[in-house]
C-alpha cells in the first residue's frame, strides 16, 4: 500500500562522535550494533537499547558545518525501572538532571538530562500499576 510500516532509526549529527558514542554507551546503556563510513564520508554509528529494535543514529561529517541544538528542540525518551537509582547512577558519571523528577497526571515520573552536544534525553519510570 505503500505506507511506513516500522520506524527504523534516528539519527542525530554531533560534533564529536566518540564523546557521544562513549554518553550513550556508558550513562544509558545502549550497545553500538555498527559503525561504518557512509558513501559520501560521514562516520556513522548505530546504537540501541536492548529492549528496541529501533537504532539511533550518531553521525558525525565535518562538511555540514558545526552542530548547533537549540533548546527544546528534539528529545529521545527512554524507559527506566527507577529515576532514583538512575540518579545514583548519573552521580557515578558526575552528571546530574537537568529537569525533573516530575510525576504526572498517570502517575509516571519523568526527568531530563542533557546528551554532549545539548540534545535532551527524557528518562521515564512509568507508574507502577495497583499502587
Amino acid at each position: 500500500m505503500g505506507l511506513a510500516t516500522k520506524l527504523l532509526h534516528t539519527r542525530y549529527r554531533v560534533n564529536d562522535l566518540e564523546r557521544t558514542v562513549t554518553f550513550y554507551r556508558d550513562v544509558l546503556g545502549l550497545e553500538e550494533i555498527k559503525r561504518h563510513k557512509s558513501p559520501r564520508g560521514s562516520e556513522l554509528v548505530f546504537l540501541r537499547t536492548p529492549g528496541s529494535e529501533e537504532l539511533i543514529e550518531i553521525t558525525f561529517f565535518p562538511g555540514s558545518g558545526p552542530v548547533q541544538v537549540q533548546p527544546d528542540l528534539t528529545h529521545l525518551a527512554f524507559e527506566v525501572d527507577s529515576l532514583a537509582a538512575f540518579e545514583k547512577h548519573l552521580a557515578a558519571h558526575g552528571l546530574k538532571f537537568s529537569d525533573g523528577p516530575t510525576t504526572s497526571s498517570s502517575g509516571s515520573t519523568f526527568a531530563f538530562i542533557d546528551a554532549p552536544e545539548g540534545y535532551e534525553i527524557e528518562l521515564i519510570e512509568k507508574a507502577k500499576v495497583g499502587h
